[in-house]
């Protein structure tokens, strides 16, 4: 029997949704988990957790390494949090499948609401989004670095390191801790872009990977996501750039929000857009808006 190969960062978040694509793969095709090797590689992303993402590389350390395995033949596939995927991807890449899209919010973690954090408060995060939306919320809040993964960001806001820290619902759900924190709801705080969705690539020349991996592809996920992606990549945005997005699919029409913020969100421009959910044209058209209609300290975020 040949093994596919599922390439993976080694967090347990990480190792959680490999498994997840690993099950669903069995699932689909009625094979034993033989079939299957879960490959865990080290990422520069991992490694490095006392510096923001932006400053030693961006979303490619969650990416480089793997990408590296995979087009050396070592693996077959990478399973990914689509929101740590760069936005511009090489040609000899695809991205075969994306899983049923899980829960897109933000949890707040140490405050029971972002009112509740005490007056001049700290909030832990790595997220540029996250804490230019807060601070939009709450001006007189002051950010500190939080990466790493859940446990190590869990343990540092008990060590009192900061008052209230911010954590994908998804990320939390798949690690079996439904009980942690409280939901933000979107209309509060858009989420990131592709957030709550785990994708699988390969090797954009690999027919066998694309016929087994394609078979399990959510295709509203892959659509939503995409859109976001696409609006992502007509802003030229990056990990330094303080966006949120969010597309749906409802009978047949997808709209896709989004906002755009300065960096200690006292500026900001939100927008929607409406359409068939194959017109490609859609994200870039509401970039345009975004942009049209940003005050400076935003617009000049995207320039250049």
């Amino acid at each position: 029997m040949t093994v596919f190969k599922l390439g993976t960062r080694g967090s347990p978040l990480a190792l959680a949704q490999a498994n997840m694509v690993r099950d669903a793969l069995m699932a689909t095709h009625g094979l034993p988990d033989a079939a299957f090797e879960i490959v865990v590689i080290k990422t520069t992303g991992d490694k490095v957790q006392d510096r923001a993402l932006a400053e030693i590389g961006g979303k490619a350390l969650w990416t480089k390494e793997l990408d590296r395995a995979l087009l050396a033949g070592e693996i077959d596939a990478c399973v990914h949090s689509m929101k740590d995927v760069e936005t511009f991807r090489t040609d000899m890449i695809a991205i075969a499948a994306m899983l049923p899209r899980a829960d897109v919010r933000d949890r707040l973690v140490g405050a029971e609401s972002i009112d509740a954090i005490p007056q001049g408060g700290v909030l832990g995060t790595s997220s540029p989004r996250r804490a230019a939306q807060v601070r939009k919320l709450r001006p007189d809040l002051r950010t500190v670095l939080f990466r790493g993964n859940v446990d190590t960001r869990l343990a540092r806001l008990a060590a009192g390191e900061a008052d209230a820290t911010l954590l994908a619902a998804a990320g939390l759900a798949r690690l079996g801790r439904h009980d942690v924190g409280v939901e933000i709801p979107t209309n509060v705080m858009l989420p990131a872009p592709a957030q709550g969705a785990v994708g699988v690539e390969i090797r954009a020349d690999d027919a066998h990977a694309r016929e087994l991996v394609g078979a399990i592809d959510d295709a509203v996920t892959h659509g939503c996501v995409s859109a976001e992606r696409a609006l992502l990549a007509a802003l030229k945005a990056d990990c330094h750039s303080p966006v949120a997005a969010l597309a749906t699919i409802e009978g047949g029409i997808l709209t896709l929000e989004a906002e755009l913020l300065s960096e200690d969100g006292t500026a900001h421009v939100h927008g929607a857009i409406e359409g068939a959910p194959l017109d490609h044209d859609l994200p870039a058209a509401l970039a345009r808006d975004l942009l049209e209609r940003a005050p400076e300290t935003v617009r000049r975020l995207f320039e250049g």
